[in-house]
């Protein structure tokens, strides 16, 4: 191979890694194009079932509010008051009370979820643990917690029942029913 050859073959060489390069970087913009459209519609989906989720929280919660509303007890332990969505800091401790209701010596906590866990009990004992602290003012109080769901697991269930808490399911009427004064009758 003569000189002029060779430099011949390093030109073509040094011309075909320049388009390769260039190919290179184009078909990168395109894969960190997709990428981005990849992860805007992973986002969108993750939204969406985090939505799903927190929708099917709410619904759970106002089914046993409205329910202990009408009927505050917790096995033979009658309430007077019930409030939902207590949220108390103190310091460096914070909860949020899905239920709580009370009477002259006794405090219920309910936690609500739509399908509870075991993990869910511990979430349970840590807030009955930290209410105490976050409301002095019921020192004295007996304290009760209770796992309320729209369905549980039997292993979760039966921790539940071990560890002393009540727990709350669906169970025969759970409708209720209004109307106006102008019913529609065809």
């Amino acid at each position: 191979m003569t000189d002029e050859e060779l430099k011949q073959l390093v030109a073509s060489l040094a011309i075909a890694q320049q388009k390769t390069d260039e190919q290179i970087a184009l078909n990168f913009k395109e894969v960190s194009k997709k990428f981005k459209e990849t992860d805007k519609k992973i986002k969108e989906v993750s939204d969406l079932v985090g939505n799903i989720g927190k929708n099917q929280g709410f619904v759970a919660e106002e089914f046993f509010y409205n329910s202990l509303a009408e009927d505050p007890h917790l096995g033979s332990i009658r309430f007077d008051d019930i409030a939902k969505n207590e949220q108390k800091r103190r310091g460096k401790t914070e909860e949020e009370y899905d239920i709580v209701m009370t009477n002259g010596d006794a405090i219920g906590i309910v936690e609500v979820k739509y399908k509870a866990h075991e993990s869910d009990l511990e979430k349970l004992e840590r807030k009955m643990r930290n209410f105490k602290k976050l409301f002095p003012v019921y020192e004295k109080y007996k304290l009760y917690g209770a796992i309320a769901s729209f369905h549980i697991y039997d292993e979760a269930k039966n921790e539940a029942l071990k560890r002393g808490f009540f727990v709350l399911q669906r169970s025969g009427k759970v409708v209720h029913t209004e109307c106006g004064q102008d019913l529609l009758v065809l």
